[in-house]
């Protein structure tokens, strides 16, 4: 048997008063997103902040001049959201944690918009399969993967011209409205609608194209794409997650801390620095320490 310290951890900031906290960060998308919280919380006098965007989390050590609320109102402000993380609560053994619904969502949304791409791709690239008014078709299928499947990048984009900002999701957004809202001028206006027209693959843009030209393949497959890579991400992060919980759940869930020359047994997250607990033969050590009394091997 030994007893073991916990060590006092390196501060972050020096002042007395300072206090921490840990905040959930939602309605990221890229690493730029994070990047402008980031900023905008350690813009607040005497508050130091690291937000993570795999994990959706930041940490943030801030005054007693400040409160939680403020730190909040400031990433609201910024085009997203904070909360502060529940309580945690024991859970029965063998109930598996709730799924993260954002892979499914993005599944979903990418399964159409591929179904619905590919013939318009196919169509637009490859003129032995251009019959007469195909493009209205490529229209019609090319519509719901613009506005449905790409609404997640439409909305962030506009979220973050609301707070002057542009990320990723803008350019996407940008882009891809720009290609469907041409090809539908050229459709309705111009020439492209004419009974007959044909398009070819090329690999550039002749001065020639004018109004006949129509860009829908591009408009829905870049839409299909990308909601195919935000769908293996947000896999991967939940992936992540999951190997991280099995990883906390090889920890200590309680320990015998040494109280007026007795042992009493709390729960680990109840350590406080400087407690002194015991670690008996074959225990799991509860956190990182001091060894004071004793003798053992670990592994």
């Amino acid at each position: 048997m030994s007893s073991t310290t916990t060590e006092t951890p390196t501060p972050i900031r020096t002042a007395a008063d300072a206090s921490e906290v840990e905040l959930l960060i939602g309605g990221m998308t890229c690493a730029s997103c994070a990047a402008r919280v980031e900023k905008k919380l350690n813009r607040m006098d005497g508050v130091t902040a690291t937000v993570n965007f795999a994990t959706e989390k930041a940490k943030v050590t801030f005054p007693a001049g400040i409160q939680v609320a403020d730190l909040i109102a400031t990433v609201v402000k910024t085009g997203y959201t904070a909360e502060e993380p529940p309580p945690p609560q024991p859970e029965p053994a063998g109930e598996k944690a709730p799924e993260d619904p954002e892979p499914a969502a993005y599944r979903q949304r990418f399964t159409v918009s591929a179904v619905l791409a590919l013939p318009v791709v196919l169509l637009s690239m490859i003129p032995a399969l251009q019959f007469d008014n195909w493009q209205w078709l490529a229209l019609t299928l090319a519509a719901p993967v613009v506005v449905w499947g790409g609404l997640p990048f439409h909305k962030a984009a506009w979220t973050n011209a609301r707070h002057g900002a542009a990320t990723m999701d803008t350019l996407v957004s940008v882009g891809t409205l720009a290609a469907f809202g041409w090809s539908l001028w050229a459709l309705f206006f111009g020439d492209a609608g004419m009974p007959g027209m044909h398009d070819e693959f090329r690999f550039t843009v002749s001065r020639m194209d004018g109004a006949s030209a129509i860009y829908l393949e591009v408009a829905a497959g870049v839409v299909a794409f990308i909601l195919l890579g935000r769908y293996l991400e947000a896999r991967s992060k939940r992936r992540a997650g999951a190997a991280l919980r099995a990883l906390l759940e090889l920890g200590a869930k309680d320990v015998s801390v040494l109280r007026d020359g007795r042992e009493v047994r709390i729960p680990v997250s109840q350590l406080a620095v400087g407690d002194r607990f015991v670690v008996r033969p074959g225990e799991k050590i509860a956190t990182d320490g001091t060894v004071v009394e004793g003798a053992s091997a670990v592994d």
